[in-house]
């Protein structure tokens, strides 16, 4: 668990950047306790720019790295993710493990490009040439933890491409695998809601799970 010395340490970081960068750069910082995943946030500096605050919980980017071998975790940075109400981010994630090597904490950047996208946009309409455009869609930030899941629903979803009433037995236990793979079930009582929403009891969806 990130000691309060480093914790104290990353929040002092955090504010010198906030302020150097100003109103629209974001700077959080995740404490990781897997017996309290939905309250990972233990520091944020501009919070408005994915409306959340103190005590909120993880974006998919932590809760995909919790699904990881902390050896496997690699600092990413410079890539492009959005909040709910359609702004456009440039994130970086930098990971800090303990003397064990167990991931104990995420230091996230996420500025506010729009504005700047907007203007480049403006600027390319009069220089413009025909070229292949990036079509991937940005990751997606969640104001808190029960929207999180309901955007992880929703992916599962479109990745069979049809709606729960038409769904196979195989097109469940796909959904289910990918949200078991994107780290849904670390989310406090996601079980219910997610077999809820299939349909399926508690125990078919523990089966689904580990459906070969």
């Amino acid at each position: 668990m990130l000691s309060d010395e480093k914790l104290n340490f990353l929040t002092q970081v955090a504010k010198a950047l906030a302020a150097q960068f100003g109103e629209n750069c974001e700077i959080v910082i995740h404490k990781i306790n897997e017996n309290n995943i939905n309250n990972t946030i233990v520091s944020i500096e501009n919070g408005h720019v994915s409306s959340r605050q103190l005590g909120d919980g993880p974006s998919q980017v932590v809760l995909e790295a919790l699904k990881k071998d902390p050896a496997d975790l690699i600092d990413h940075v410079n890539y492009l993710t959005r909040t709910h109400d359609g702004r456009i981010l440039k994130s970086s994630t930098v990971y800090f493990k303990d003397k064990s090597g167990s991931l104990d904490g995420i230091f996230a950047i996420n500025h506010d490009i729009t504005s700047l996208i907007a203007a480049e946009s403006t600027l390319k309409s009069l220089v413009a040439i025909d070229e292949q455009e990036d079509d991937k869609e940005p990751d997606y930030i969640p104001q808190d933890i029960n929207e999180l899941l309901d955007d992880l629903i929703e992916e599962s979803v479109k990745l069979v491409g049809k709606p729960v009433p038409l769904m196979t037995k195989d097109d469940k236990i796909k959904c289910i695998q990918f949200l078991n793979s994107k780290g849904a079930f670390l989310v406090t009582k996601s079980g219910d809601k997610v077999a809820g929403f299939f349909n399926i009891s508690k125990y078919t969806l523990y089966s689904y799970i580990d459906a070969k």
